[in-house]
């Protein structure tokens, strides 16, 4: 038995020795070394490049819901705008920063590239919009598949919401 075991002793020993002795060359920095696979896309150029959903400007594109048409004064309703920030603040801050790509888009400027119809019904119907709107669908894969979260806001609180946006 003591011979069985100093055998397998000795042989582990040797397995362990022989393992050793390799010796790796270590480079400072990191690097690595990738062969183009014949598959892949050519990197896209300036001139070919597509402007992203959020910053692409639709002036046309009412979407889907029950807002079809809305006249905006020229003047902003500032009792309306504020009503709009406090429902902005409790409803849509967990996911929109002002100036900033957050979760969704930031809402600033936002009239300037959407109908306020769009705005209306995005933030009223965002399941039919993500599905059937093309510019609603662009925005869910740009913000990582992250659809907007129907709050159940009634058309009066969307307007305000709306209105907030126009001080923006």
């Amino acid at each position: 038995m003591k011979q069985l075991i100093r055998t397998t002793v000795f042989l582990l020993t040797l397995i362990l020795m022989s393992c050793g002795g390799k010796e790796e060359k270590k480079k400072d920095g990191f690097s690595v070394t990738r062969q183009k696979s014949e598959t892949e896309k050519p990197a896209t150029t300036p001139d070919t490049e597509v402007t992203k959903a959020s910053e692409r400007i639709d002036l046309t594109n009412k979407g889907l819901g029950p807002v079809t048409s809305i006249t905006l004064n020229p003047e902003i309703d500032q009792a309306m705008a504020t009503t709009g920030k406090e429902v902005y603040d409790q409803m849509c801050l967990a996911c929109h920063r002002i100036g900033k790509k957050f979760i969704g888009p930031a809402p600033n400027g936002i009239l300037e590239r959407r109908t306020p119809e769009w705005v209306m019904n995005m933030i009223l119907n965002p399941e039919q919009m993500v599905k059937e709107d093309p510019l609603a669908k662009d925005l869910l894969v740009e913000f990582n598949g992250s659809p907007m979260a129907n709050q159940g806001l009634t058309e009066e609180q969307a307007r305000a919401v709306l209105e907030y946006f126009r001080t923006l």
